[in-house]
């Protein structure tokens, strides 16, 4: 088993604890230009082969820890070294060498406003999802379903039999990746996950559930 970060914006880490998100779509760096007899681009069995691609994400069984915008914040614990605070919904964890702890009550009443660290600075050992990958396929990026399309974390659960969430992920893809990146239509990678349950030291069964997104 190999282990990679990967990068989530904070809307996306929050659909991530949700459970609402399984899927996540990559634009391929080098674009495909060796095709099977059907048009689709040859994946790699094994790294090294020139003709083929390796998906750059891992394979299924690989794990992929997040990382997400974060701060390093005053926990006002004698009995901690610090805290860490994470932008996407200001849950604080106590720290101690390095070990995130889950503690009864909020480190600071006070919400942190910043300033934010970006996610490309997140260690591993501040992380708080892994996910496992499932599967590992590559596709246009047009040819997304209305399913898939929901499972990239549409936060707008109507739109599974009304609204088409397809134009919710076309929104997301160009906010991301600049204007126009959608009617390019490249290969993207699709990554389907699981999200392991954090690792925490301290607490109660309880709160843990609730860091974990459980309840």
């Amino acid at each position: 088993m190999n282990e990679r970060p990967i990068l989530f914006s904070a809307p996306m880490v929050r659909a991530l604890l949700d459970g609402s998100k399984t899927q996540t779509r990559r634009a391929m760096k080098i674009q495909p230009t060796h095709f099977n007899p059907v048009g689709v681009p040859r994946l790699a069995q094994s790294v090294g082969n020139s003709e083929v691609i390796a998906c750059p994400y891992g394979q299924p069984g690989d794990q992929l820890w997040v990382r997400e915008a974060f701060a390093f914040t005053d926990a006002h614990m004698p009995r901690y070294e610090g805290s860490i605070e994470y932008k996407a919904d200001n849950k604080c964890l106590a720290v101690s060498c390095n070990d995130l702890i889950d503690v009864p009550h909020r480190c600071d009443p006070r919400p942190f406003e910043g300033p934010w660290k970006p996610s490309i600075h997140m260690p591993r050992w501040a992380s708080r999802i892994t996910l496992e990958i499932v599967s590992v396929r590559i596709e246009r990026l047009n040819d997304i379903s209305r399913g898939d399309a929901m499972a990239e974390g549409c936060p707008f659960p109507n739109m599974a039999k009304g609204d088409d969430p397809r134009k919710w992920y076309a929104e997301l893809w160009n906010a991301i990746n600049g204007p126009g990146s959608w009617d390019k239509n490249p290969w993207v990678w699709v990554v389907e996950f699981t999200r392991h349950n954090a690792e925490l030291c301290g607490g109660t069964s309880a709160t843990n559930a609730v860091l974990n997104g459980e309840t």
